[in-house]
């Protein structure tokens, strides 16, 4: 585990514990506002640890935050966490992740009932003295039966390519339904984010109780957790393929993920729709705004304060906006910020917000696989899958002789290959631009699979890690920045090697990975796969403020993966990327001279 991930982990551990001890709100929240901060960081904090006035800089962070920081990397923990830890029993904190049990909740239960772990709640739910605690009775008690009961069953965090089609098409047979006048997705899955916890659908219709009972009996359903008149959670078994990536979910159980749909009123639309898409963080700051403005925003609308306590919507109160997002960020005199911008990352204070990448700016696959190497499609069919999403070119980048378990190439087959691609060139005229590459791979100490004159003869060289993934950061900074300074290097290929929910990969120095990638004009990618969406979200943001050129590619093994092009533009806007900085949105001249620049 990298600095910055240890960093993130004892702060969220500790702001848990203090909420199962009833510690001050200000301090629970300032420890949980650092682990945030840390987890959006690109720059090693072991490098400045002991520089208050640097560690300070960073938005979240004080003055005794920064201490702690510092005694973290210098000594391995933190006493006063190891304080908190000792006065709260070791699986108790387990019991905050399932759902219908609140710390407060929690915190009752392990003092009035000595419950300190799963096993213990489960023994206190079957002998009914959990239903004996203050405000919480029988059907509490099942809420909660069936949130342990989730928890255990469910796959975890699912994966963005998972969620989306299984969200996609829940919407799709809601929006069947007689009288459903709209239907979308909300929640980290419209803000794009790589895993999504739960699904949360908003709905219009005429009558909420008929698309209430339609949604509960939908044969997907494993379980209905509550219904009632404005919404409805069920656990839902997984409707889409995991194929050979299902073992990254982590479970044996048979997997399902809780999906929550509300009906709202059409006329508070906007108001849900921004609500309930996120994030908190977000959300937090933009009511912080209404209030100074002498406003107060909830999810049916945005609305004049007039001193009342209540839902102003229960009074009669019209709202100021409420039928459309923009609208309600108009009136709080805000730029409009895409969902995917929704983080708290200073989008709320931009006085300008950048024209961000869309699916349809992409020209070019500059990472595709045939059947030469591990790939599923003939050099035909690829070419053919790149013609039909409308591309002007292909990048034809089967994997190097190292990469012997994916059928890698040695340079007499390349030299043949090399070949094939002419004559399919000629096939296919000037309705493609097809370009000899590999995908290199970027060995332990940092050298390239081929030598100068093999990488000389290609249009373009994906250099990638594939093995030694466990490498210490100093050791994996050396190495990618070895592969990046090579003159011959077009594009470093998922450049962590990270598998969602699977493998960690490298943890390198990325701001100096950055800075040698502008200085050499080299292209990080941005592989769109679901399972690796490598750059992350976070690394594409500081990518771009670094001015470094991107690629957003499919390495296209079947035809199929052509459509996770989604994924990896998602990603991608998520890191505030435009279509100028990415290398497959530009013209082919364009392209074509920048692949030139570096032979």
């Amino acid at each position: 585990m990298s600095t910055n991930a240890s960093i993130a982990s004892a702060f969220e551990h500790a702001a848990a514990l203090m909420e199962l001890l009833g510690e001050d709100k200000f301090r629970i929240n300032a420890h949980a506002r650092v682990a945030r901060a840390v987890n959006d960081l690109t720059t090693d904090l072991a490098s400045i640890a002991g520089d208050p006035k640097a560690l300070t800089a960073i938005e979240g962070i004080g003055a005794k935050t920064a201490a702690k920081i510092t005694e973290l990397v210098r000594t391995g923990k933190v006493e006063e966490f190891d304080e908190l830890a000792a006065r709260v029993p070791a699986g108790l904190p387990a019991l905050l992740n399932v759902p219908g049990l609140g710390p407060k909740t929690v915190r009752r239960a392990w003092q009035e009932l000595g419950i300190e772990d799963v096993a213990a709640l489960k023994a206190a739910m079957d002998d009914g003295s959990l239903a004996g605690l203050p405000r919480l009775g029988a059907k509490a008690v099942e809420k909660i039966r069936k949130g342990l009961d989730q928890l255990e069953r469910s796959a975890g965090r699912l994966p963005l390519g998972i969620a989306m089609p299984m969200a996609e098409g829940i919407v799709a047979f809601l929006s069947t339904l007689d009288g459903v006048e709209r239907a979308a997705f909300a929640g980290s899955l419209r803000r794009g984010k790589d895993t999504i916890g739960d699904l949360d659908i908003l709905v219009v219709a005429m009558d909420a109780a008929a698309v209430h009972e339609a949604f509960c009996a939908h044969e997907d359903v494993a379980s209905v957790i509550a219904r009632g008149e404005s919404k409805s959670s069920v656990l839902m078994k997984l409707s889409v393929s995991l194929g050979r990536w299902g073992r990254a979910l982590g479970s044996d159980a048979e997997p399902a993920v809780q999906v929550d749909l509300r009906v709202v009123p059409a006329e508070s639309w906007g108001a849900a729709m921004q609500y309930f898409t996120g994030s908190k963080e977000h959300n937090l700051k933009l009511r912080e705004r209404a209030v100074k403005q002498g406003l107060t925003l909830n999810e049916y609308g945005l609305f004049k304060d007039d001193g009342e306590n209540g839902p102003p919507q229960s009074r009669g109160i019209e709202p100021v906006a409420s039928e459309s997002e923009e609208d309600i960020y108009r009136a709080l005199k805000v730029v409009f910020p895409e969902p995917e911008l929704r983080e708290d990352r200073g989008e709320l204070s931009a006085k300008k917000l950048p024209e961000l990448i869309q699916l349809g700016d992409l020209k070019a696959e500059l990472h595709g696989h045939t059947t030469e190497s591990d790939g599923k499609l003939s050099l035909d069919e690829l070419v053919e899958g790149a013609i039909a999403r409308g591309f002007h070119t292909i990048a034809v980048t089967d994997h190097s002789k190292s990469s012997a378990q994916a059928g890698g190439l040695d340079e007499k087959r390349l030299r043949a290959q090399a070949k094939q691609i002419d004559e399919a060139q000629e096939r296919f005229g000037d309705r493609m631009r097809i370009l000899k590459g590999s995908e290199v791979d970027i060995l332990a100490d940092g050298s390239l699979d081929f030598d100068d004159d093999t990488l000389a003869s290609l249009d373009v060289v994906v250099a990638s890690p594939h093995t030694a993934l466990s490498q210490e950061p100093a050791a994996a900074t050396k190495r990618l920045l070895r592969a990046i300074e090579h003159p011959m290097v077009h594009i470093l290929g998922h450049p962590t090697g990270r598998l969602i929910n699977a493998r960690g990969g490298l943890e390198p120095a990325m701001d100096e990975l950055f800075a040698a990638a502008k200085e050499h004009s080299v292209a990080l990618e941005i592989n769109a796969h679901w399972m690796r969406l490598d750059l992350r979200d976070t690394h594409v943001r500081a990518a771009v403020e670094a001015g470094c050129l991107l690629a957003i590619d499919c390495d296209v093994h079947s035809l199929g993966d052509f459509d996770n092009a989604r994924y990896g533009v998602l990603t991608g806007r998520r890191g505030w990327l435009t279509a100028e900085q990415c290398v497959n949105c530009w013209p082919a001249d364009r392209q074509s001279d920048w692949l030139k620049s570096k032979r």
